[in-house]
């Protein structure tokens, strides 16, 4: 079977790098978290967004998931990321899994949240209108698609492992 990284696609608040830990660590794989890379290398993302633009985040966000698609193992996305055509291109040669949630899960999740910028004006109505913007994108692009509306975030990985094994062999380098 090829080696291929294994990508986790979804909005904001689906489990993304929650989900994506205890999945590397079940795959024996390395974890990446695209936006815990750009905060290491730039700074809060709400302070450089309020700075330089999404334009310019998107531009830094595009060349941290190519790098992590690479290095390989398991990777976790911003839920923008998958917006640049390139990004799209690449994801192509990888293995992804689209992580969903509905509305009434993820308003206990992103309550409170300053650092997602793009929820800073509108809250769960802003998450819904973007949710609902991207899902065509996430659907076009997950191989596989798993809810974590109602499920702890051990049993997602548990399936994701699993699916990623039977089909992939297990090898995400």
């Amino acid at each position: 079977m090829p080696r291929r990284p294994l990508v986790l696609i979804g909005p904001m608040g689906s489990g993304k790098s929650r989900t994506g830990k205890r999945l590397a660590r079940r795959l024996g794989l390395t974890f990446t978290d695209t936006d815990s890379v750009f905060e290491r290398e730039n700074g809060a993302i709400t302070a450089f967004f309020n700075e330089h633009g999404q334009d310019a985040f998107r531009r830094l966000e595009r060349e941290i998931v190519r790098a992590a698609i690479e290095a390989g193992g398991v990777i976790a996305t911003g839920g923008g990321a998958v917006l640049d055509a390139e990004t799209q291109k690449d994801l192509e040669r990888c293995a992804v899994a689209y992580l969903s949630v509905s509305a009434e899960a993820v308003e206990a999740r992103i309550r409170g949240e300053r650092k997602r910028p793009l929820l800073l004006d509108g809250g769960l109505d802003r998450w819904i209108a973007i949710a609902d913007e991207r899902r065509p994108i996430y659907e076009r692009l997950g191989t596989i698609h798993v809810d974590t509306s109602h499920r702890p975030m051990e049993a997602v990985a548990d399936e994701l492992a699993a699916w990623y094994r039977s089909r992939y062999g297990g090898d995400a380098s």
